[in-house]
This record gives structure tokens, sequence and C-alpha cells, in this order.
């Protein structure tokens, strides 16, 4: 599983797997159906996607613990983004799509020939409902969308914003589920229903729910001819790590997304077994920098966060933390593979891999930060000495923040680690009361920098410490020429004018490193494809390929076939 902000209750539940035997794994989720074909003759495969102990029913799309596969599986949304490689948006529910000139108005042109799977027809009409049940319902309403909702005819529909809004595009088109209006009209409380009959446009739906799996049938009236080929998805629980890594191995589980110490002994092992590795969330050093917002310690100095970015030996994280399948990042915090296009300058397009004690002790030296005997550095009678918090579990980070412990002694800085339970943990991280946390940035609504930058450097998007921090800028980092640069860049779908705008906040914010990025750090999934074949793979990377990733699984199901 992977370390971000959006996902951190499914990250880490295989921190640390063991492998054990697979004569040793009993799985008491798994029918004899989900072992093998379905009841019915056909194909059912197995995914695990990091849900342990009971499983709450909750299909509803718009709700925060809706169950993972409403997303992409059950309901589509428009077009579809893949994060893992540069590409188009994948029209689904919408063929295309056109702005007016100032950005006000969005008009998109719907599928014809789709049904929802009570067989009713879907139309622009349930396009224009979801998006104004949005705007009627701010519950529901977590994306801060400000739109109103027209359908002209049954296969357009037109969006009308308040204001140039051209950075809503990756969220109207690919991050939001379509809903159909003849039920959800009906519905007494949309907020809270768990909506345990859903009715979508997706490959598959609901067929059976227990609170340790759950079962999915294809959509017979799915509206892209030939798929979906396997008839059965299963979704389990498990107790622990142990019993999905034995899992695998004994083709009881199809597809999951674990950190698997010793994969190429295991694949060798194991000629069924494949795996794919999409890095894309970058590990980093989150600091509480901000001292006008009450932040407090060392690390709201610059030349300190500066100094732990230089002092890393990055390539000894990796492999010690890492396992060696960690991808190098950037101080920009874009992925220098992918956006190479959109970092300004090419002195930034990746961080170093080797530690830099020279600049790191040059940098404090200025700073004013004398060793003391010790060993560790001080100014005006304040020890260079941060805690950094991790949760308990999540094994490599905490090899990271040992590692790092050790590293940072080379220049006087103290490195306190310290792990937490996830709620103490993201409770500290949401309020700002913490100096530093081991976190990973994740992925936004689409590939464009705006998705990375705006939630976590705009001032819009925090608060004092000890205020809640609903927005993701934990680090309570707050820069009015960066400000105004992501409003310039949300005005205009104009790259060129973009890309001006972020290359003055790479500017800033590689100066200020109020995020200290260590590495991309590896997401793992791996695949049994003795039952199943066509999963994504190192040489053609689909889609994101992780079994938790809301979307992807819609395009993953449907595309791979019964092995032969």
């Amino acid at each position: 599983m992977t370390h971000s902000s959006s996902r951190r209750t499914r990250r880490r539940a295989l921190a640390g797997v063991a492998l054990v035997s697979a004569a040793a794994f009993a799985l008491s989720a798994c029918s004899g159906a989900a072992q093998g074909g379905s009841a019915g003759g056909g194909t059912t495969m197995t995914v695990f996607n990091g849900a342990t102990g009971t499983i709450n029913e909750n299909w509803n799309p718009f709700s925060p613990t809706l169950l993972q596969p409403t997303l992409g599986v059950i309901y589509e949304p428009l077009f579809w983004y893949n994060l893992a490689e540069t590409s188009e948006p994948t029209p689904l529910l919408g063929e295309s799509w056109e702005w007016n000139e100032d950005g006000t108005e969005l008009t998109i042109t719907t599928r014809e020939g789709v049904e929802w799977s009570d067989g009713e027809p879907f139309t622009a009409n349930d396009v224009a409902f979801t998006f104004n049940l949005l705007k009627d319902t701010p519950e529901l309403n977590t994306s801060g969308l400000a739109a109103s909702a027209e359908a002209t005819d049954d296969t357009h529909v037109t969006l009308t914003f308040e204001e140039p809004s051209f950075m809503q595009e990756p969220q109207v088109l690919g991050n939001q589920a379509i809903v159909p209006e003849h039920v959800w009209s009906e519905l007494d409380d949309p907020i809270t229903t768990i909506n345990q009959n859903p009715v979508g446009t997706g490959a598959y739906k609901l067929k059976s729910f227990s609170a340790q799996s759950y079962l999915l049938e294809k959509n017979a009236s799915y509206w892209e001819e030939g798929k979906p080929s396997v008839d059965e998805i299963r979704y389990i629980s498990l107790d622990n790590a142990d019993a999905a890594a034995a899992a695998l191995i004994s083709g009881q589980v199809d597809w999951m997304s674990s950190f698997l110490p010793d994969l190429d002994g295991l694949l060798a092992d194991n000629p069924d077994l494949s795996y794919v590795n999409t890095p894309a969330l970058t590990t980093s050093i989150f600091t509480c920098s901000n001292a006008d917002l009450g932040c407090e310690g060392p690390q709201t100095d610059p030349a300190v966060r500066q100094a732990m970015y230089h002092a890393m030996d990055r390539d000894q994280l990796n492999q010690l933390a890492g396992g060696g399948f960690a991808a190098t990042g950037s101080p920009t915090l874009l992925l220098p593979e992918r956006d190479a296009d959109w970092i300004a300058d090419s002195a930034n397009l990746t961080t170093p891999e080797g530690a830099d004690t020279d600049k790191a002790n040059e940098l404090l030296d200025a700073a004013g930060w004398v060793l003391g005997a010790d060993g560790v550095r001080e100014k005006d009678g304040q020890k260079l000495s941060m805690t950094i918090q991790t949760v308990t579990g999540w094994s490599d980070y905490i090899s990271l923040n040992d590692t790092m412990a050790q590293q940072f002694k080379a220049v006087g800085i103290e490195l306190k680690p310290t792990q937490l339970a996830w709620n103490e943990w993201n409770d500290n991280q949401t309020k700002g009361t913490f100096q530093l946390s081991l976190d990973s940035i994740g992925l936004g609504a689409s590939a464009n920098p705006y998705f990375t930058y705006n939630p976590r450097y705009s001032t819009d998007n925090t608060t004092k410490v000890g205020e809640p921090s609903y927005g993701q800028n934990f680090s309570r980092y707050s820069n009015p020429v960066v400000d105004e640069a992501i409003k310039a860049a949300a005005a205009t779908d104009d790259e060129a004018v973009q890309k001006e705008a972020y290359a003055t906040i790479q500017e800033e914010i590689v100066r200020d490193m109020p995020y200290v990025p260590i590495y991309i750090n590896s997401t793992l999934t791996e695949f049994n494809n003795s039952k199943v074949t066509g999963f994504p793979s190192n040489e053609d990377k689909y889609a994101f390929a992780a079994s938790w990733k809301a979307w992807d699984n819609g395009i993953v199901l449907k595309t791979i076939v019964p092995a032969e």
C-alpha cells in the first residue's frame, strides 16, 4: 500500500509483510467459488485492497467512507485520467468537452447507448442532476465545486461557474461519479444513505455482501462491447499481512498491493506471479514551518530544512527502507519522469542521491547554528533537535526515520523518531501540533501541477496551529507570491501561462522547502496470473494498478481476461 494524505487508512496495512508458507494459510472469507471458477462455471477472481477486520457496507459514491470499488467499478465518471503515465483523458460516459473563452462554461457531450444497471437509459440529464445535487448539498461537495448544470438535450450538458474555473476540469470530468436521477431523486437523505442496492453504469454490479467479503458480477448490459470478460470479482478482508502474502502465493488472492521483501526471489519461485511498480507518491518530511501561524521548533528555520535536504543519503535510504524500488524525486514535488515538461529549472529536476554534508554544514553555519560539545548544534539557547512522527507499524517509514537520524548526526542535527497510533498521528498533522511528520504527497485529480501545489502551498488550505486544517497544507506554509501564482494558473487553460506561474512557485518552494522530499515511494502491486491475465505491467502501465486505487480498478477489471 502507499502513504498518502487522502488514503492514510489504507496505507501500510501490509507494511513489513513477512512471507509465510502457503500451507499455513487459511482464508475464511473465500468460498470455493472464490478460489476457482464461479458457481455458474465462469471465472471468479479475488482482490485484496487492504481491508482488514469487519467490512462496513457503503456504496454511496459521495461518501468519504465508501467501499473502494464504488468508484470506477460500479459507478463511472465522464472521463478517466491515467496517472501512471502521461496521456489524454479516456472517454467513458462523456465523449468530448469544450470551454467557453473565459472559462465560465463547460459543455460536455455524453455517450449515447448507455444503460444503467437496472435497464433505464443514461442521458445528459443524469449528469446535470449529479452536479446540481453537489451544488445544492454542501455536505456532498467536498471538492468545493461551484457550478450549476443544465442538460440542453439528451447528449449535452453545460456547467456554469461563477468565475474562470479551468482547473475544475479534472474534478468534473474525471473525479466525479455520475448517479442516476431516477434513483437518487427519490432518496430521503443522499448524505447518510449507504445505497444498499447501487445502480451504476460500470462494468460490474453488486451481487452479494457480507462483513468479510462482497461479490460483484459483470453487468451484462455494459456499454463497452465485449467487456468485461471475468464473470465475478470478490473483494475480501484479511486478518493480517502474512495471510495476504500466503493467499497470493496459493492463488487464493489474484490481485493485491504490498511491499514484499525479497520480491524478486518470490517471483523466481512462483512463475504465476508478476508485479508492477508505479512510483507516484513523494515520501517527504512534512515540517510545521510557519512560526507566524504557531509552529515551534528549529524546523521553522528554512536553513534547517535545506540542511536536512542536503544531508540525506537517498541511495542508502532506498536500499535500507525502500527495498531498492523507490524512484528519484524532485525538490519541486513533481514526478521527474512524468512531469519533466512542467519543471522550469533543470537543476530542480531531481533530488541529490548521496549526502552533501559540506553543503548542509555550510547552510547551518551561515544561519548561526553552532556545534555543541555533545555534537548537536544550537542557536540562541535552542538545540537543533526535532521530533519526527510516523505511524506504528509503518515499517518502511520507521526504517527511514532511524536511518535519517544517523545521517543527520553528521551535520549536528538530532532527529528523534516517535511512533504513534494513526489517529494521533493524523490529528497532530491536521492541527499542526508536530515538528516533523513522515508522510507522502499523493496523486491529484490530474497530472497538472496545480493539483500538487494548490492543496499543499495555498494559504487558503491551512489554518493556525491548533485548528484543524481540512485542506492539505499541513506545513502551514503561507507565501503571497505562491498564492498569486496558484490563482494565475487556475484562471487559464494556456499551458504557457501556467508554466510561468509554476516556475514562480517552484523557485519559492525549492528555497523554502516546507516539505523536504526523500524519494518517490514504490507502489508495488502483485498479481497471480493462474486464473486471469492482462494486468498492467512495468512495460504497459495502462492504469495505476494498485488494488486500492479508485477509478483505475474499473479499467483494470474490464481489461483482464480469463487465463487460457
